[in-house]
């Protein structure tokens, strides 16, 4: 059985549907993420907002900077982040955070910036043909490779720098008290 190109009684395209679930997915675990008080939840709201953006690469057409969104941002980033919260937290310390006094000004601060969106995007002239994606991987490799093997290394090690900052930030000193 075959599905028909447009959802019954909603008139729009399966993929268009993909798109909003993915998209809701991806508004709501954002929310979540800087809504938790909770760190490491944060973290795992962090790893599903990821993922669906992920998905979104994917449905846009470009499976390649969806892959590098899974290894790079999930595979390293993410577990790099909760890895390094659960080696740094302190038991005598609280485990939530407390955004009580910062709410009022980022509310504020949100809707002018959602605002200033709103106006760039309805002043914007957008294209009627979209630009090129890579959807190819060798092309993509021989470009980046070939003109951009430099910024690319570059990159390369400032993630090893900041791993291993990362694991001597979160080394601990042995007290006499441990």
């Amino acid at each position: 059985m075959t599905l028909p190109a447009t959802i019954p009684f909603l008139g729009f395209g399966w993929d268009d549907a993909l798109f909003m679930l993915l998209a809701a997915v991806l508004i709501g675990s954002a929310l979540l993420v800087v809504g938790m008080r909770d760190i490491i939840r944060c973290g795992l709201a962090m790893i599903i907002c990821f993922a669906a953006l992920a998905g979104i690469y994917v449905i846009a057409g470009a499976p390649v900077v969806a892959a590098a969104q899974v290894l790079v941002y999930i595979g390293a980033i993410s577990v790099l982040v909760l890895f390094a919260i659960m080696l740094t937290q302190t038991k005598a310390g609280p485990r939530e955070l407390v955004f009580q006094t910062q709410a009022a000004p980022a509310a504020v601060l949100s809707l002018i910036l959602a605002l200033v969106f709103a106006i760039v995007v309805a002043s914007t002239t957008w294209p009627t043909s979209p630009a090129r994606i890579w959807t190819d991987t060798k092309d993509l490799a021989m470009v980046l490779f070939a003109n951009y093997t430099l910024p690319f290394e570059v990159v390369s090690v400032l993630l090893l720098a900041a791993v291993i900052g990362g694991v001597f930030l979160a080394k601990r000193e042995r007290g006499d008290t441990d």
